[in-house]
């Protein structure tokens, strides 16, 4: 049988010949490599080895690069262009790692001034990934000549290997700027793509000088479709600066504008990807009205009728999302959506009738949801995702069409899918029980179900606790029980415990089922988990009291205090002991954080949010800025943990340095009863000229110490 399995696969073809290499023995036959003479086709397949291992994440030692490094330069005597190339991408690769690796440049800079062109252009990448500071003066004259070359190729690799030599030498390519604005102006397209990115990527810190270059070049008529693109984006940039400084004005400052006009221009260029980015440009630019997003709109419904698939799917995706913001904009499209349904490429097709379902009428709905029903077994978790969102603001739209749409989204539910997808139904399911009263037993119906085969903890403690919260509070409450007793037997003790709390919160408030409730406490005390017994006995006790207030403080109405600054309270008094008892009035508020479902009902309605069974989700409580300085400050440094009295507050970051700067330096301010701590970071290294050494970054939390006694004294680097 494994003779048989064996010759399946080779007779397939589908096996790796790379899939079982060893480091060692690969290493072993680079010694080939020195043979004389050399033998092309076996080193060339040796040299593949190696890339596969380093791109597979092996890691060589400093001493097994070195050695592989320099066996390799025996490889320049052959003449052979495809193992000449192969050693180009082998010095790229262990350039990080070699030592000595600079005693290449001599062979690299004949090959990159030769006339050999298959050999120049990737010399000169291989030789810009092994230059360092000290060595861009010697070969800066034959980088100068590259850049205007007239072989594109050459100009090319010059172009992008200065853009990667910027990282450690911005000043020194400032001065080829002449060059590059040369080749700007050149035939070929991406040597133009490319030149205008390092033109931006040294300018970019400017705006002046930025404002500048795209005025030169909007008037220009640039012959590559790329760098287009690329310019259509700096202009949104530029638009959308001018619109973050005007941002008090009533009406876009931009609509009227040169840059405007410009991205308007583009949707008449002869390049069908240069009229996507500027359409796909203006329908994403902030603070745009219907008039202003026309001429996108009408590109983009142009694409929807095109032969090709790649320029339907980016048409119908674009208009999926314009229309979010403006669904006015996009029905003049309905007919050609409508046609695009039956589209073979069934992401066109979910993309078409999500877009529908935004901009569509009460009347449509039906009809919509059965075309949907036909194939959505068929798309992947992540456009099923996208036909839920397109639900869930059809149920804010229609409310009076919850029947049908619950019906849809309780059929996907017990549809195969992960965890994102699941949880995008019962956000929906959860914001339609919320928005509409008349849905709320439907979906809490739905919700008991899905939970019976619930494979998701997170999402099934989340149910439970809605059904906490509102199962008592239905028309029938008892028949919830059963569903949240079943878990208690059937699930782990994470679900368990979160079934024990929503049990109790039916005890709370329904008196007729606090004997059962009390019942099924009772056998839940003799739970294999600690924290299920705990809380059983917990719930069990307080309602066996009887008294309101003690069930309305901590089963109807429980704990609302921040849970860190509780556990960071109560360290501290343990650590300090005090002879007044422990004050929970001390203790913040938790935050109640709503989510991107309630946020976006919140819109669409145009209400304020509030807590849950009002119209919001209450959600684990957000821990604040002070609290995450605080837990990165302790993880950091184990003494700031023993300092006397909490966090009281942390500043927001104050520059020290300006924006424009080399470097930049930020101040955060720790406040403590008895200290003042103060946190440096920098995004950058400094440079430390007279010592020729670097600094490490000031971010790292290790690099502050704290001074115990003055309130005022300072903190500083060590």
């Amino acid at each position: 049988m494994a003779f048989k399995r064996d010759k399946k696969e080779e007779e397939e073809g589908t096996g790796n010949p790379f899939q079982n290499l060893d480091k060692t023995a690969v290493l072993q036959e680079a010694r080939t490599f020195n043979d004389t003479p050399v033998n092309p086709k076996k080193c060339t397949h040796i040299l593949t080895k190696i890339l596969y291992l380093i791109n597979q994440g092996e890691q060589l030692g400093t001493q097994e690069a070195t050695d592989a490094f320099f066996a390799m330069t025996k490889l320049f005597q052959s003449k052979d262009v495809i193992l000449r190339r192969m050693v180009y991408l082998g010095i790229k690769e262990l350039s990080n790692i070699a030592e000595d690796v600079i005693i290449v440049t001599s062979s690299l800079t004949k090959d990159m001034t030769g006339k050999e062109d298959l050999y120049r252009a990737a010399a000169i990448r291989a030789l810009c990934s092994i230059t360092d500071t000290t060595m861009i003066q010697a070969i800066e004259r034959y980088m100068k000549q590259a850049i205007v070359d007239r072989n594109a190729a050459v100009s090319s690799a010059a172009v992008v290997s200065i853009f990667h030599m910027t990282k450690h030498s911005p000043d020194l390519v400032k001065r080829w700027v002449n060059e590059v604005q040369e080749a700007l102006n050149s035939e070929n397209v991406m040597v133009q793509y490319h030149a205008l990115g390092l033109l931006y990527h040294i300018r970019k810190s400017d705006q002046l000088a930025v404002t500048k270059l795209v005025a030169k070049l909007t008037k220009m008529n640039m012959k590559s479709p790329y760098a287009v693109c690329m310019l259509i984006r700096i202009v949104c940039k530029l638009i959308e600066d001018q619109n973050s400084a005007s941002a008090g004005d009533t009406s876009p400052p931009w609509s009227s504008s040169p840059l405007f006009e410009f991205l308007e221009s583009c949707l008449r260029h002869k390049s069908e990807t240069v009229v996507y980015e500027a359409a796909h440009a203006i329908v994403n630019l902030r603070r745009t009205s219907a008039r202003e997003l026309a001429p996108a709109v009408s590109v983009l419904q142009l694409f929807c009728s095109s032969p090709k698939p790649v320029l339907r799917f980016a048409a119908v995706r674009t208009l999926n999302k314009v229309a979010i913001s403006h669904p006015s904009a996009v029905i003049a499209c309905n007919l050609d959506l409508e046609n695009m349904i039956s589209d073979s490429n069934r992401s066109i097709a979910t993309l078409a009738i999500t877009t529908l379902l935004k901009t569509g009428s009460e009347s449509s709905v039906d009809r919509l949801m059965k075309q949907i029903a036909t194939f959505v077994s068929e798309i992947s978790d992540e456009f099923k995702i996208v036909v839920v969102e397109a639900i869930r603001s059809l149920c804010l739209k229609f409310p009076r069409k919850h029947a049908v749409l619950m019906n849809f989204l309780s059929a996907m539910l017990r549809d195969e899918g992960g965890l994102e997808y699941k949880a995008s139904i019962a956000d929906t399911i959860i914001t339609i029980i919320e928005e509409n009263p008349e849905a709320k037993e439907t979906g809490l119906a739905h919700l008991c179900e899905f939970i019976e085969d619930c494979e998701h903890t997170s999402l099934a403690v989340r149910i439970l606790h809605l059904l906490g919260k509102e199962g008592p509070r239905a028309k029938q409450p008892s028949k919830y029980i059963r569903f949240i007793y079943n878990r208690v037997i059937l699930e782990n003790a994470t679900v368990r415990a979160a079934a024990v709390t929503a049990m109790a919160q039916f005890g709370a408030l329904c008196p007729q089922l606090l004997d059962n409730v009390q019942v099924l406490l009772a056998r839940c005390q003799m739970d294999s988990d600690d924290e299920v017994r705990d809380r059983a006995t917990y719930y069990h006790s307080i309602l066996a009291s009887q008294n309101k207030q003690l069930v309305q403080e901590y089963i109807i109405e429980p704990l609302t205090v921040s849970i860190p600054s509780l556990e960071r309270a109560l360290h501290t008094y343990n650590v300090h002991p005090s002879p007044t008892p422990f004050d929970m009035s001390s203790i913040p508020l938790a935050t109640v954080v709503t989510s991107d479902v309630t946020e976006m009902a919140d819109r669409l309605s145009g209400r304020t949010p509030n807590s849950i069974g009002t119209g919001t989700i209450e959600t684990s409580p957000a821990v604040t800025r002070v609290e995450s300085y605080y837990e990165k400050l302790s993880a950091a440094l184990p003494e700031i943990a023993s300092l006397p009295g909490a966090l009281f507050k942390s500043s927001t970051p104050v520059m020290l340095t300006e924006s424009e700067t080399e470097y930049v330096v930020r101040c955060i301010k720790h406040s403590f009863p008895n200290h003042l701590i103060l946190q440096l970071e920098s995004d950058q290294y400094i440079e430390r000229s007279a010592a020729g050494k670097c600094y490490r970054s000031i971010r790292d939390p290790r690099r502050l110490r704290a001074t115990q006694g003055d309130p005022h004294s300072k903190v500083g680097l060590q």
